[in-house]
């Protein structure tokens, strides 16, 4: 028998227990959540309506054996749900929590032992056989395998933010605490333009009606937009897809899809990059790491905004605050964050290299994911990279494994039952953190991990 620990309760998180939980073993399956609703993470907690899903409605789901469609589920929130919309994040949310309820509930009926613990995972430690998993409640899990799924890390607050600044009580390193602030600032300042920022402004906008609003990143780039209806699929993907996995060189690999792009007029751009979809993780498991570096300083800004862009009606929003002029998206290096309140916003604008300083009442640090875990104030995390049961990814993306998310220890060598899933693992698989992704990865693992217990018994985990 093999006992199995899921630490995270997040969607990644919810995605394996279901999984798991509908797989028949001998063992017993442990689901430590924290305190927070299990399934929903940071990404389904939202109970704003106007924060939506980027992913149409028809592309959602939490499992691949799926027990019920999310459209289904939502048509009877709301009778209007069309496939295509993108619907609220709240509403996916839900669904979330229904499915795993649902295979919860069927696994009591066979008896299949499983314990669900709303507290955290202090510590993992390697046992002769196994591994302790230490609760905050004082009490303490063994089992053979632990798979990490905690999804996004705490953020940091950026170099360049003053103790000063951090101390005010007007520079916000969490944008989802935005709604517990009651009074309006005359002028806010979010740093960062991707989805979280589209996200911050978006509630901003709607909290305080006549605040000031300026956006600030590096390349002054917001999301792309997704088209109102699907797009056609672009005729000749699988000749591009066996081109791009021929290409060892990431700037051939971007001459290659905007020559796509550029002689295929009547075909949607965004419709190619969807395309790729696929073969994104085998195109980065085969770029070097120096290629990968280059990737990340040179394209990955355009990559994020044409890859994971905005629903319509987010965007709609965003032009409309933009048109009125209650919203200034500047394209700047943010040098500097100092002040007591209002805080000064030292910047540099990307096309005059002029300096300039902003002041707001609010500064909020909406620069999205975090994966760095060499630098995280996670505990459970910060203790296996000291222990050197983990190591950090050496572009701190996430934590270095194995391509079936085994960790790799300090040693070099494959950690024994240790497993990540999620967006810990975009080092090596870049495409990780969007839900088609996370419940293929979860389908996979727990088959994985079923045929394991089905053969030879795992290796027993060396402390290192």
């Amino acid at each position: 028998m093999t006992d199995i620990a899921i630490i995270g309760g997040g969607a990644a998180g919810a995605a394996l227990f279901g999984a798991l939980l509908n797989r028949e073993h001998g063992g017993s399956l442990h689901w430590i959540t924290g305190p927070a609703t299990p399934g929903r993470g940071v990404a389904y907690a939202t109970q704003e309506e106007h924060h939506l899903l980027n992913v149409r409605a028809v592309g959602m789901g939490l499992y691949v054996d799926q027990d019920e469609d999310f459209v289904q589920h939502a048509t009877r929130q709301r009778a209007d749900v069309r496939a295509t919309d993108f619907l609220p994040r709240r509403l996916f949310g839900d669904f979330v929590e229904a499915q795993w309820r649902k295979r919860m509930t069927a696994a009591e009926k066979r008896a299949r032992p499983f314990a669900l613990h709303t507290v955290e995972a202090l510590r993992v430690e390697p046992q002769i056989h196994g591994y302790d998993v230490l609760l905050s409640d004082q009490r303490t899990l063994h089992v053979d395998t632990v798979i990490l799924a905690v999804g996004a890390l705490s953020p940091r607050p950026l170099r360049t933010v003053s103790a000063q600044a951090l101390a005010s009580g007007a520079f916000e390193l969490n944008p989802w605490n935005l709604p517990r602030r009651s009074r309006a600032p005359r002028r806010l300042i979010v740093i960062g333009t991707g989805l979280t920022a589209v996200d911050t402004l978006l509630s901003a906008s709607r909290q305080w009606p006549d605040t000031e609003l300026v956006a600030v990143s590096r390349h002054g780039l917001l999301p792309f937009v997704h088209p109102e209806l699907p797009a056609q699929p672009y005729p000749q993907q699988d000749q591009l897809n066996a081109q791009l996995l021929a290409s060892a060189a990431t700037a051939g690999m971007l001459r290659t899809i905007r020559h796509a792009i550029r002689h295929a007029p009547q075909v949607d751009w965004r419709s190619v990059i969807d395309g790729m979809r696929p073969i994104n993780t085998t195109v980065w498991q085969g770029l070097s790491l120096a290629r990968r570096r280059q990737f990340l300083r040179h394209a990955r800004w355009i990559w994020e905004a044409a890859r994971h862009r905005t629903a319509p009606a987010s965007a709609e929003f965003i032009q409309q605050l933009r048109d009125e002029g209650r919203l200034q998206v500047h394209a700047a290096r943010v040098l500097g964050v100092d002040g007591q309140g209002p805080l000064d916003v030292t910047v540099r604008a990307r096309a005059s290299q002029a300096l300039s300083r902003l002041q707001a009442d609010l500064v909020v640090q909406a620069t999205g994911l975090d994966t760095a875990v060499a630098f995280t104030e996670h505990a459970l995390l910060a203790q296996l990279i000291e222990d050197g049961l983990a190591v950090a990814d050496p572009l701190q993306l996430g934590v270095a494994a194995q391509p079936d998310g085994r960790l790799i220890n300090a040693r070099g060598d494959a950690q024994p039952g240790l497993y990540a899933i999620g967006s810990l693992l975009r080092g090596n698989l870049w495409e990780c953190t969007a839900m088609p992704e996370i419940r293929a990865a979860a389908h996979t693992l727990a088959a994985h991990l079923a045929a394991e217990r089905n053969g030879a018994p795992a290796s027993s985990p060396a402390t290192v």
